[in-house]
């Protein structure tokens, strides 16, 4: 494994107990809550262990060209919430490994062990306050991290990542925390994001931070860490408001900052209100940044009209210099329970974010944008491409979608769904060139994940492979992971059953057998 610095915060003699006395936080309750997030579907799951073998759906079968691991990671709450309106995505990060090789899939959970984790567990119950809000805690952290957004493999190990904290670094076999990483002393800003974008060509990984002096500040840092883990890039700028940037985009030769609307002010957060609240009435900036040999004063920041920029789908260079950026984009906030400074926010129903492409031109003297093209007129979001085209022109996208022409049967789910979450009922593959779309319908008792794309082999042409999902069984009350073979996109290649129920995710990763020997 790859030798590199970390805190070892997982470790509790390091840590001031809280056994005794209530830590600041006074009685607790040891029941979750009686709101849509800790309900149905939603009640946390809180499950460590692992089940080999898992069972496969009569009449389906592993791909056998499948040989490596699909990793995801889940908000999972392990004490009752220390704020009652908690929203879903401040829970524990819980990692889900689902091993496959062979035919076979085994599956394996495991909490991260970050400062908040070891600490409340601990002292027994919750300690940590309102999301991303440090002067609501009912003790002091020296890392707030609860690493539940994302999961990739690196150089050697895994990082669990969320975007207000360094990543917490885990063993890719046994999942065990090794703690919290600064890639041997050379992490220069106080953040990290939850989005880092790797090169497939220079296998560089390229990241940044912002609010990376802390809390309420307009710094960004921008940074990217060659395949041995040396930094090669550091660039510092300055955001035009402190607001979230929590995915970002990359081409070959620049570097794209969009700015969600969600905009932070540390005397609110003094007062105990939230770190985030929409504002109308700024644009949708998006900072451009040349990827190689950049200064911070080299950044331009293009202006859209106010919208909601979601996730990024992958971004390119033409041949005559322009950058396309390709993302979901929705007119409104779609974190509805950050409403604006006057309480407003769009009824969850009336949320859409559609399949958008920005195109721009680097030179402009115009830093003004139209809204840009609808690629695909549906409500999508998580879009995935063939990672093999990352940064490059690419044709396919795969991603989540919420069609209501399909046969969901909304009144038999909703009793047992929780709420709290953005509900997809279906996976959407569209080909941008052609226009082209399909979609695999799991089932009218079904919401899909995230998805994940694995090429069928290293020379197989872009979009030939399998995409797969965790899939909410409402029925069953229990989880699956669907596989689905592109070449027959409508039908689960297989269907793989867990005795479990996990909460919905927010993201996860691939990580290829061979990859993965290549550094342990």
């Amino acid at each position: 494994m790859a030798a590199e610095h970390y805190y070892n915060i997982s470790s509790s003699s390091s840590l001031p107990s809280t056994n005794s006395g209530d830590g600041g936080g006074g009685s607790h309750p040891q029941y979750f809550p009686n709101r849509a997030q800790f309900s149905g579907f939603m009640k946390p799951c809180r499950f460590e262990g692992e089940v080999l073998n898992l069972e496969v759906e009569e009449g389906g079968r592993i791909p056998s060209e499948l040989d490596g691991a699909f990793l995801r990671v889940m908000p999972d709450p392990q004490f009752p919430p220390f704020v009652e309106d908690d929203p879903w995505f401040n829970g524990d990060g819980n990692i889900s490994a689902f091993r496959i090789a062979e035919g076979k899939v085994s599956f394996r959970q495991r909490f991260v062990r970050t400062e908040k984790f070891v600490r409340e567990r601990e002292g027994g119950k919750a300690l940590m306050g309102k999301y991303r809000n440090k002067f609501t805690d009912a003790v002091e952290f020296k890392v707030r991290s609860t690493a539940n957004t994302n999961i990739a493999y690196f150089n050697g190990v895994l990082l669990a990542m969320k975007e207000d904290c360094p990543p917490y670094a885990l063993n890719p076999e046994t999942l065990e925390t090794i703690g919290l990483w600064d890639f041997n002393k050379q992490l220069p800003s106080l953040t990290f994001t939850a989005h880092p974008k790797f090169d497939p060509f220079t296998k560089e990984m390229v990241c940044f931070g912002y609010e990376a002096k802390g809390d309420g500040t307009p710094d960004v840092c921008y940074y990217s860490v060659s395949p041995d883990g040396k930094f090669n890039e550091t660039v510092w700028l300055v955001a035009p408001v402190v607001a979230m940037i929590h995915d970002f985009a990359v081409t070959e030769n620049w570097v794209l900052f969009p700015l969600i609307p969600q905009v932070c002010d540390i005397e609110r957060m003094k007062r105990g209100g939230e770190h985030w609240e929409w504002n109308p009435d700024i644009p949708f900036y998006i900072g451009l940044l040349p990827r190689h040999r950049a200064k911070g004063s080299d950044v331009k920041w293009f202006r859209a009209p106010n919208a909601f920029p979601g996730h990024t789908c992958n971004a390119y260079e033409t041949a005559d210099g322009k950058i396309v950026f390709d993302l979901a984009k929705g007119d409104n906030n779609v974190f509805f329970w950050w409403p604006d400074a006057q309480g407003r926010s769009p009824e969850p129903e009336n949320i859409k974010t559609v399949l958008t492409r920005l195109t721009i031109d680097p030179h402009a003297t115009n830093i003004e944008l139209a809204p840009g093209q609808v690629l695909k007129d549906c409500n999508m979001e998580f879009p995935r491409i063939d990672d093999r085209f990352s940064m490059r022109h690419y044709s396919h996208c795969f991603f989540d979608v919420m069609d209501p022409n399909l046969r969901t049967d909304f009144e038999k789910i909703m009793p047992s769904m929780g709420g709290g979450y953005p509900v997809y009922n279906a996976l959407g593959h569209i080909h941008i060139e052609t226009e082209e779309y399909e979609t695999y319908f799991p089932g009218s008792t079904h919401f899909v994940q995230e998805p994940v794309f694995v090429p069928r082999s290293a020379s197989a042409g872009e979009g030939d492979g399998f995409l797969m999902a965790l899939v909410n069984n409402y029925a069953s009350m229990l989880s699956e992971l669907h596989i689905i073979d592109t070449k027959d996109f409508a039908k689960a290649r297989a269907i793989v059953k867990l005795p479990v129920r996990l909460r919905p995710g927010l993201h996860g990763n691939w990580v290829d057998s061979q990859q993965m020997k290549m550094n342990i």
